[in-house]
């Protein structure tokens, strides 16, 4: 079942199959669909991507549980959906360098918004892909008008890179180093506790 990593505000599942009808329901909004760059899938659709992304190596995907939305006890590969507000994605998809990780991020649910819950799944899928992958470069690319996350990733430390008039995203970047990999490990390692099974 992977791992969960759980943090203050947050709870970072794997992304499962019980997971999608809420998912597929949030990909109906065209200004979900379009912060994320996104095609509508059917739902039909969503259960296979969901199951293609669970076996690519190059792909780490994790549901965003709000900890405080959680009903009872917080159960290791229970998928919590009622506690769903997003989702947080790191791809190795550069052919040149697999230890190039692009990050997004998305709180799909807007009474979670604006909580700190973003900026807590970030940093944990940052410290969780140093420590357990070895990225040294983390990457995100996001559109000019989301102005909430290019705000967050230049508080984490990012910086631009280059702009995209054909797509109107921002491409922005951030090396890993001793001092944001040893911040990151730690932080995590105060805060973070990890389920596996």
């Amino acid at each position: 079942m992977g791992v969960s990593l759980e943090g203050e505000k947050v709870i970072l599942v794997p992304y499962m199959k019980e997971h999608v009808p809420k998912y597929h329901q949030w990909m109906q909004d065209p200004a979900l669909l379009f912060a994320t760059g996104s095609e509508p899938l059917t739902l039909d659709q969503e259960y296979d991507m969901q199951l293609s992304w669970s076996q690519d190596p190059l792909k780490h995907t994790f549901i965003v549980l709000d900890k405080q939305m959680i009903m009872g006890e917080f159960v290791h590969g229970q998928p919590h959906t009622e506690a769903m507000v997003g989702d947080v994605n790191m791809y190795m998809n550069d052919p040149e360098d697999p230890l190039f990780g692009e990050i997004e991020i998305m709180i799909a649910e807007p009474k979670s918004r604006g909580k700190g819950l973003g900026k807590e799944a970030v940093v944990m899928m940052m410290a969780f892909a140093v420590e357990n992958v070895g990225i040294h470069t983390f990457r995100a690319k996001i559109g000019e008008s989301n102005q909430a996350s290019i705000l967050l990733f230049h508080k984490l430390g990012f910086q631009d890179s280059s702009f995209s008039e054909a797509f109107k995203e921002w491409t922005m970047e951030l090396p890993v180093t001793k001092s944001n990999r040893d911040y990151l490990l730690q932080h995590c390692a105060d805060k973070m506790v990890t389920h596996s099974s």
